[in-house]
């Protein structure tokens, strides 16, 4: 079930309503059903390789509760992890490794008859599998205690709200709000429906819009040259961040409507000052993930700098690989890890040219680095982007030669009006004055409650005509359902 789709219209104010409806010793076990259902709206067979992901891994941290010791826990937490990561190896990386076999035995003229494997990738198995071994792992290092009640276990995997794309929970932030009780509350309430406003307009207003003009472009490689080619790698640059963001503010929302509160996954990243300042504001459940589960566990930080730049590399790599099966990504996981590992080493030289240029000479112009810091940080997340939208190297490659050749009477509006042009253009600058509030306020709905009720009413009232009257009612999925 699609949050921008007449299905999730119906369905969320029936799950409020009976929710809340309902005595506190219910509850669960209804959410539980309504989370069942969201999925299997998608796939009804795919709810099994929840179910078993459940099963296992609560067996599992029971187990791994009895025993003293964590060489003990060890075989435990081994079978949660081949469970977990052979159902998402098996399901979206077989055909890739397979494919990739393929190549190489056929370049050395050798016999390779292994075929491929017609599967439908379940909807967010890279989420809920991310969230379910972090559980196990806790448990394991005996920073969780195991959940004996499996069915508020069941709710933390599948809690519908943040189910397919994230964010990416932690069963100690979570479990222990499954079993308090939370009443109707109408400032909650309302706050909740606010950031579910305001991600239905980054989805349907931005993303979906910018969606039509970026298909066209990458449909169309061979065709399409110079500035329509740098406009879409814009475009996308935008469209991707409005299509995730959007998903976590409908989903934080809706999870907040109900008294649960989920992390916060993006933090107005393209406000970063360098790439590892920009991962500290982007996805921020998955990178936090990375950090706890794989990046500290190789060493982090606290080894040799050899060492370092090979666990940022490991890092990204899996991160590029967790995005999708396809070379495309794991090239993009490679750029940031260059990118991060660059920074890292040259940090020193550039603080001190900065000092230099501006800090000591210039002081008044220290905003002027601040700029460069903000335009090298999104042109370099936008030229990995370049890559990760392309279906393939060979169209990589073609967006990358022929955005160099421009030629005269090029139509730069591609697959959509002069009008869907001008609504993009206003909607993202909108879109940055809300994130530039954020910066500043904390949160655009913390600044609106500063306003007198008249102005927040306009202000409400604009955003839902814009929404209802600019808005792509298409359906379209989220990027991130892929993953």
């Amino acid at each position: 079930m699609l949050f921008n789709s007449l299905h999730f219209l119906i369905f969320f104010p029936i799950v409020i309503g009976l929710y809340f409806s309902l005595p506190y010793r219910y509850r669960w076990g209804f959410l539980l059903a309504a989370s069942y259902y969201f999925y299997a709206c998608w796939e009804v067979s795919y709810l099994l390789l929840i179910i078993f992901s459940t099963i296992v891994d609560y067996w599992a941290a029971l187990q791994m509760g009895k025993k003293d010791s964590r060489k003990k826990r060890r075989p435990f937490l081994v079978l949660s992890l081949g469970a977990n990561l052979g159902l998402l190896l098996f399901f979206k990386y077989f055909n890739f490794f397979n494919d990739s076999l393929r190549f190489v035995f056929q370049e050395f003229n050798l016999f390779y008859d292994v075929p491929a494997l017609d599967l439908l990738l379940p909807v967010g198995i890279s989420f809920y599998t991310f969230q379910t071994l972090a559980y196990t792992i806790d448990v394991y290092r005996g920073i969780q205690h195991p959940e004996k009640h499996i069915g508020k276990f069941a709710l933390y995997v599948s809690f519908f709200p943040q189910l397919v794309a994230g964010p990416i929970e932690r069963s100690t932030r979570m479990l222990p709000q499954y079993r308090k009780n939370y009443d109707f509350d109408y400032d909650r309430v309302v706050d909740g429906l606010k950031q579910m406003a305001w991600g239905f307009f980054k989805k349907l207003v931005i993303a979906d819009r910018l969606d039509v003009y970026v298909s066209e472009v990458y449909s169309h490689p061979d065709i399409t040259f110079g500035w329509p080619v740098i406009i879409a790698a814009y475009m996308f640059t935008i469209q991707v961040y409005c299509d995730f963001s959007a998903y976590s503010d409908i989903g934080i929302g809706a999870a907040r409507v109900m008294g649960y509160d989920l992390m916060r996954n993006f933090r107005q990243p393209f406000f970063g000052k360098s790439m590892a300042e920009f991962w500290q504001r982007w996805h921020i459940s998955l990178t936090t993930w990375f950090k706890d589960y794989l990046y500290i566990p190789l060493g982090g930080n606290r080894v040799s700098k050899k060492r370092w730049i090979s666990n940022l590399f490991i890092v990204f790599l899996v991160s590029g690989l967790w995005h999708g099966a396809a070379w495309t990504f794991v090239i993009f996981g490679f750029l940031h890890g260059m990118y991060l590992s660059i920074g890292a080493l040259t940090m020193t030289f550039r603080n001190k040219l900065w000092q230099q240029l501006i800090d000591r000479t210039h002081p008044k112009l220290a905003i002027l680095r601040d700029g460069v810091k903000l335009f090298g940080t999104f042109h370099l997340f936008m030229v990995s982007l370049f890559i990760f939208r392309a279906p393939s190297l060979d169209v990589t490659i073609t967006l990358l030669k022929n955005a160099l050749i421009f030629r005269p009477n090029t139509d730069l509006i591609i697959g959509f009006t002069e009008l869907d042009m001008l609504i993009a253009i206003l909607a993202t600058c909108f879109l940055f004055y809300g994130d530039w509030v954020e910066e500043c306020k904390g949160s655009m709905r913390k600044a609106l409650t500063e306003r007198s009720t008249a102005v927040r009413w306009v202000f409400y009232f604009a955003m839902g005509l814009t929404i209802v009257l600019t808005g792509h009612f298409s359906e379209r999925e989220f990027i991130y359902f892929q993953f």
